[in-house]
This record gives C-alpha cells, sequence and structure tokens, in this order.
C-alpha cells in the first residue's frame, strides 16, 4: 500500500486506513508477547515493517507539508487523529510487553549461565604429582551485560 492521493481527502482515508491495520497488528503483537507466544508475534513482521515504513514516510511527508491533509473535512482528520493516538497506545502496550519479555529471558539465560558457572567450578582435576587440584572456571556462555 503507497498512499498516492488524489486529494486530501483521499489522503487522509488511506492514512486512516494504514493506521488501522498497523495498530491491528501490533496490537495482535502485543498479545503475542504477553500471552508469552513470541513466535507467533512474529508471524506478521514482514507486512509489519513494510507498512510501518509507508507510515514513517507519510507522517514526515505531512509535518513537512501539513496542507497535504488541510483540505480534507474536519471529521476525517480528527479520525484520523484518534487512529493515531490508537497506534500510539498499542505502540505503548506493545513496548512493555516486549521490555517484559526482554527481561524474563535475560533472567533465563543469566540463571543458566550461573548454574553453568558454579557447575564447572565443582570439577576436580589430579595434577602431575597426582594430587587434586581445582580446574580452572571455563564456561561456553558469554553475556552481555549491555544487552
Amino acid at each position: 500500500m503507497i498512499v498516492s492521493a488524489e486529494d486530501a481527502l483521499e489522503r487522509v482515508e488511506q492514512l486512516i486506513l494504514l493506521t488501522d491495520r498497523l495498530t491491528s497488528l501490533v496490537a495482535g503483537q502485543a498479545k503475542a508477547f504477553e500471552a508469552r507466544r513470541p513466535h507467533e508475534a512474529a508471524t506478521y513482521v514482514e507486512e509489519t515493517q513494510r507498512l510501518a515504513n509507508i507510515y514513517r514516510h507519510e507522517s514526515a511527508r505531512i509535518r513537512a507539508n501539513p496542507a497535504l491533509v488541510d483540505s480534507a473535512p474536519r471529521e476525517q482528520r480528527m479520525r484520523l487523529i484518534r487512529a493515531t493516538e490508537a497506534f500510539d497506545a498499542v505502540l505503548a502496550r506493545q513496548s512493555r510487553a516486549v521490555n517484559a519479555a526482554k527481561t524474563v529471558t535475560e533472567g533465563l539465560v543469566r540463571a543458566i549461565a550461573e548454574e553453568v558457572a558454579t557447575q564447572r567450578h565443582r570439577g576436580v582435576s589430579y595434577g602431575a604429582d597426582g594430587t587434586q587440584s581445582p580446574t580452572a572456571a571455563a564456561t561456553a556462555i558469554t553475556l552481555n551485560k549491555r544487552a
């Protein structure tokens, strides 16, 4: 979907449709994350990215030239504003859901890494003289605390 309108009314109508579709897609992704099924959120990633790029492009065009929508009827412009507000709310919801999933995932990875590290410290090896010495701690998991 590319917004190619003849007049402001048609442009606003297309933007409303675009915004409503994006809102629906992002809401579905948020629900999937909230239900702890991120694999389901991936179903529409490609379409969401494509539509988000169009939305970003059209939003920038309108910010640069408000006349593109100014002559549309006030009722239509208000519908677009309400659609945009709903989209913003869904984006905030998705952000919270993604951050929660990220926190849980990082906690799991950290717990697993710590358990692996403690298990490795229990190892004992024998030196050349036959005495036991603890093995050096070696782990196969790398943690990036900035991620």
